[in-house]
């Protein structure tokens, strides 16, 4: 069962994500929440898997959130589900912590997906998303990974992490099991001095 959180200030939408989620196989609700007064004690009691969470939220936003549930809880994934297209609240999102960046005007299904991607070791974004950052990628500088003496498979599988693959995906991709990539994924984690995907990515994907 995959437990989630909601974290949205729109009271209607809230509703209808957690119908969502309690109505789809294998996921549950175990919390909504308005904004992040109380995210630390509100976590503590529901301790879901993962926490679908807006940026626009009133007082505190969604992206300092990311980082005070990440302090608090390191092994919490975050799905970020926001209005937000612009380039400095996705890697800021991404550097906080955040595992995944969808767009509101997803489809259901395509919500769910994300949720299931997830928590199966993927990073969900939406295309457009995806597309920004793949662009960014391109066209900014990139973290010389040479200096962390990454060996080749480490580094392809470090690109693969960047794509969004899931750890299944990439043991597909070069034809090893999950665990191997686990190991490989932790080395790279012990190399490049981080603790989280999402933190190998974002020293990837650093700005010029």
């Amino acid at each position: 069962m995959i437990k989630v959180a909601i974290v949205e200030d729109n009271t209607a939408l809230r509703s209808s994500l957690a119908n969502l989620l309690n109505n789809s196989e294998g996921m549950q609700c175990v919390a909504v929440m308005g904004n992040l007064q109380n995210i630390v004690s509100e976590l503590n009691k529901a301790k879901p898997d993962i926490i679908l969470m807006d940026i626009g939220l009133p007082e505190i936003s969604g992206i300092e959130g990311v980082r005070t549930v990440k302090s608090n809880f390191p092994l919490m994934q975050i799905l970020m589900f926001t209005v937000f297209e612009d380039d400095e609240k996705i890697f800021e999102a991404i550097r906080n912590g955040a595992s995944g960046y969808i767009l509101k005007k997803t489809p259901p299904t395509q919500i769910i997906e994300a949720v299931r991607e997830l928590s199966g070791g993927g990073a969900p974004m939406s295309d457009t998303i995806a597309r920004k950052i793949i662009q960014s990628f391109q066209s900014k500088s990139v973290s010389p990974v040479d200096d962390y003496s990454l060996t080749v498979r480490e580094k392809e599988i470090l690109y693969s992490l960047v794509d969004g693959l899931s750890y299944k995906k990439i043991a597909d991709k070069y034809f090893i099991s999950i665990s191997t990539v686990r190991t490989h994924i932790s080395s790279i984690y012990e190399k490049l001095h981080v603790h989280s995907k999402a933190q190998a990515v974002a020293k990837v994907l650093r700005k010029s």
